[in-house]
């Protein structure tokens, strides 16, 4: 789900709409509506007051805005973003910090903030691709994430925060080029198990589908390839039983069953 309200995103941002009202409450629908926090209104901004809360010591850390201010201040922070000349990097810790301070929503806060600074990123050119993930280093350093936002709440000194931001960015942008070296080094190595595992016309074909769809439902897999189907199901099986591709979810009605390719899934989960 989050793969695709991201993508969702980018195509949106890609045909001249702005972040916006509908733009977040589009995209929080589709990261909601059939995963976790499907039943807490997707798609929809908060009506009561939420809270941030240390469930260990059972006392409130942060009020966020109330309902009834939190449009005026998400399109206080829209317009931020359009017209501000900040910095990009600078524009996006602010952004960040900001939309979770406004927690809009009931539940998905964190992943739609996350969302955005990878959009917004994009959006100002300093990705090619909204393809960066900051999600480890938040939540390897979470103590110091959550203090540093309460810290600029507390005092309005905004200096450690942007320090905090700017060096989880370097951080996780050092981690996935080396992500991206070590998925290199496997498609290589795999090409050459494959031409003895498979020894088919079709293994070029395979390989590079499993290398850009890594998680993949079977009807998606003989699509794409062009594969005879008969074919396609002896290849899976024969990467099923030599480890290359673990079964997630079995076929079931008119939905086709899910692999997952597991060389790849290990250097990403890291």
């Amino acid at each position: 789900m989050y793969q695709r309200a991201l993508k969702n995103g980018q195509n949106a941002l890609e045909s001249g709409y702005n972040f916006s009202l509908s733009f977040v409450k589009q995209m929080h629908q589709q990261l909601l509506y059939l995963g976790r926090g499907a039943n807490k209104s997707p798609g929809e901004f908060k009506k009561e007051q939420n809270y941030l809360a240390d469930r260990l010591k059972k006392e409130i850390q942060f009020i966020p805005i109330r309902p009834q201010n939190l449009n005026d201040g998400l399109e206080r922070l829209f317009k931020f973003l359009e017209e501000s000349n900040f910095p990009p990097l600078i524009k996006t810790a602010i952004m960040h910090l900001e939309f979770e301070a406004l927690h809009p929503f009931k539940d998905g806060n964190g992943r739609i903030g996350r969302m955005l600074i990878t959009l917004n990123l994009w959006r100002e050119k300093i990705l090619s691709q909204p393809h960066f993930y900051i999600s480890g280093y938040f939540e390897e350093n979470k103590d110091e994430y959550i203090e540093q936002m309460r810290h600029v709440s507390k005092t309005n000194n905004w200096n450690e925060w942007i320090r905090f931001f700017l060096n989880a960015v370097e951080s996780q942008a050092i981690r996935n080029l080396e992500i991206a070296e070590s998925i290199k080094n496997l498609y290589e190595t795999t090409k050459v198990e494959f031409s003895d595992l498979l020894s088919s016309k079709w293994n070029m074909e395979i390989l590079d589908f499993i290398f850009t769809y890594p998680v993949f439902r079977n009807n998606k897999f003989v699509s794409t390839t062009k594969i005879p189907n008969a074919t396609a199901v002896l290849m899976i099986r024969k990467l099923v039983d030599n480890g290359y591709l673990v079964l997630r979810e079995e076929a079931a009605g008119r939905r086709a069953a899910m692999y997952s390719f597991e060389p790849m899934m290990r250097l990403v989960r890291v």
